[in-house]
C-alpha cells in the first residue's frame, strides 16, 4: 500500500533537500527521495553538489592550495620547510570524510523537520485522477515501493555531458567524479572546456605538481565573466603555469595505456596533438530525466531534455514544479536552494521569491572570480548609458598583508540614476565579497550609498568600497 504525503520531493540534492526542509517547516507532511550511495551504499543525499561537486573540490582546493603556500608563499612569511610533500591519498580521504559530514547532515535535517527520507530512484507511475488526486511515484530502491503525493517537486539535478566518441571512463577521461577521485598527481594533465569545473579542477592538480593544459574551443577565455576580470584572471592564471589554448577545434581522442592523446586544430588552423596522463572533459551538463519516466504522467520536456516549467517553476501538469539544474537557468546549487524556498512556499499559498538577476556566480580558482548583475560587454549590447568604476587589490592594505594583491573589484552603474548593474570581482576573497554586492543590488542601491557605508579597515572589503567611489571618480587610496 502507497504512502501519501502532502509533498513529494524527487531529489535530494541542494534544491529538493532545501524545498523538502522548507515544506515540512510549512506544516507539509513532507517526502524525500535520494538514489546516491555512499561506498557502503548507504544513502548519501546532497546530489552531484555535496558528492561530487561543489564540496569535494573546495575540499581538495583547500589542500592543494595549503600545499601551494607551503611551497612558494611560506618563505616570504620567514617559515622554513626542509622537505614538502604530499599525501594524495590522505588528501582524497579528507575530501570524503567532508563530503560524508554533508551527507550525515542532512540526513540530520530530514529527521529534525520530520521528513520521511526514502533510498532509492523515484519515478512517475501515473497520475491520479488526472493529477487532482496526486501523483504515483516509484522508488526503485533496496525495498522497492510507491508513494502518493499531493504535490511533487523534481529536482534531480543534471549530470556532465560527454565528447562525442569518447565516453567517461573515469579513469583516463574523466568527468567532474573521476576528476576528483585521481589517486596520484599526473604529470600531464588535459582540460577540454575552461569552464568553471575544468578551472577548479585544473587549478588543484596545477598546484600540486601537474602540467596543466586547457583547450577551449570559443575564442574568448570565460565568455559569461566581465572581459576585463576575464583578462585580469587569464593573465594570473598564465603566470600560474596554466596552459590555455583558445579558439580550437578538438578532433580524435585516443586512448591507451600510457594516457589519452587529443588530436586538435588551434585557432591558426594548425593541426596538432596533446598527449596527457588524464583529461578532464569539461563542456557543460545535461539535466537529469532519464528513467523520471515523465511520459508516464505527461510532463513535458524540451529539446534538451529539460522539465518545461513558467516563471514560478510551474510544469506542464497541475501540482508537478521542478527546480534547479533540471530546469531552465543557472546551473547552480544556490539558484536551486533558493527555487526549492520558493516552490515549497507557492504551495503554501505564500509568495516565494527568485530574482536571477541578483544570483552571484563564482569560480573558486585563485583567484577567486565572482560576479553579480549583467556585465560591460552585455551593458554594451543593450545599449546602456553607464559608468564603471575599479580598484585593484595591490592598492588594499589587507591584501598586502596576506601576500595576495592579485586583482580587482569592479562596479557597474547606472549613468544617470547611479543604480548598481553589476559587480564584478577577481581577487582574494571573492566568493565572500560578492555577497555585500548581492544585498546593494537586491535592494536597488546606488554605487554612492556602498561608497558611503563604513567599512572595517584593514579588511579587503574596503576594496568593494573604494571600487564604488571610483564609479564617480573619487577613490581615496588611489
Amino acid at each position: 500500500m502507497s504512502k501519501n504525503f502532502d509533498v513529494v520531493v524527487i531529489g535530494g540534492g541542494p534544491g529538493g533537500y532545501i524545498a523538502a526542509i522548507r515544506a515540512a517547516q510549512l506544516g507539509f507532511n513532507t517526502a524525500c527521495i535520494d538514489e546516491w550511495k555512499n561506498e557502503k551504499g548507504g544513502p548519501a543525499p546532497g546530489g552531484t553538489c555535496t558528492n561530487v561537486g561543489c564540496i569535494p573540490s573546495k575540499a581538495l582546493l583547500q589542500s592543494s592550495e595549503h600545499f601551494e603556500h607551503a611551497g612558494h608563499a611560506f618563505a616570504d612569511h620567514g617559515i622554513g620547510l626542509k622537505e614538502l610533500s604530499i599525501d594524495v591519498k590522505k588528501m582524497l580521504a579528507r575530501k570524503d570524510t567532508v563530503v560524508k559530514q554533508n551527507n550525515d547532515g542532512i540526513l540530520y535535517l530530514f529527521k529534525k523537520n520530520k521528513v520521511s527520507f526514502f533510498h532509492g530512484r523515484g519515478s512517475f507511475v501515473k497520475a491520479i485522477d488526472g493529477g487532482s488526486g496526486g501523483y504515483e511515484v516509484a522508488v526503485a530502491g533496496a525495498g522497492p515501493e510507491t508513494v502518493v503525493g499531493r504535490q511533487v517537486i523534481v529536482a534531480t539535478g543534471s549530470s556532465a555531458r560527454p565528447l562525442p566518441g569518447a565516453p567517461f571512463d573515469e579513469d583516463k577521461i574523466l568527468s567532474n567524479d573521476g576528476a576528483l577521485r585521481i589517486g596520484a598527481v599526473p604529470k600531464k594533465l588535459g582540460l577540454i572546456g575552461s569552464g568553471v569545473i575544468g578551472l577548479e579542477m585544473g587549478s588543484v592538480w596545477r598546484r600540486l605538481g601537474a602540467e596543466v593544459t586547457v583547450l577551449e574551443a570559443l575564442p574568448t577565455f570565460l565568455g559569461a565573466v566581465d572581459e576585463q576580470i576575464a583578462k585580469e584572471a587569464h593573465k594570473a592564471f598564465v603566470k600560474q603555469g596554466l596552459k590555455i589554448e583558445l579558439g580550437v577545434k578538438v578532433g580524435e581522442i585516443k586512448e591507451d595505456k600510457k594516457g589519452v592523446t587529443v588530436a586538435y586544430t588551434d585557432a591558426k588552423g594548425g593541426a596538432q596533438s596533446l598527449a596527457v596522463d588524464k583529461l578532464i572533459v569539461s563542456i557543460g551538463r545535461v539535466p537529469n530525466t532519464t528513467g523520471l519516466n515523465a511520459e508516464a504522467v505527461g510532463l513535458k520536456l524540451d529539446e534538451r531534455g529539460a522539465i518545461v516549467v513558467d516563471g514560478e517553476c510551474r510544469t506542464s501538469l497541475p501540482g508537478v514544479w521542478a527546480v534547479g539544474d533540471v530546469v531552465r537557468g543557472p546551473m547552480l546549487a544556490h539558484k536551486a536552494e533558493e527555487e526549492g524556498v520558493a516552490v515549497a512556499e507557492r504551495i503554501a499559498g505564500q509568495h516565494g521569491h527568485v530574482n536571477f538577476n541578483t544570483i552571484p556566480w563564482v569560480i573558486y580558482t585563485s583567484p577567486e572570480i565572482a560576479w553579480v548583475g549583467e556585465t560591460e560587454q552585455q551593458l554594451k549590447a543593450r545599449g546602456a548609458a553607464y559608468k564603471a568604476g575599479t580598484f585593484p587589490f595591490m592598492a588594499n592594505g589587507r591584501a598586502r598583508a596576506l601576500g595576495d594583491t592579485t586583482g580587482m573589484v569592479k562596479f557597474l552603474a547606472d549613468a544617470k540614476t547611479d543604480e548598481i548593474l553589476g559587480v564584478h570581482i577577481v581577487g582574494p576573497m571573492a566568493s565572500e565579497l560578492i555577497s555585500e554586492a548581492v544585498v546593494a543590488m537586491e535592494f536597488k542601491a546606488s554605487a554612492e550609498d556602498i561608497a558611503r557605508i563604513c567599512h572595517a579597515h584593514p579588511s579587503l572589503s574596503e576594496a568593494t568600497k573604494e571600487a564604488a567611489l571610483a564609479v564617480d571618480k573619487r577613490t581615496l587610496n588611489l
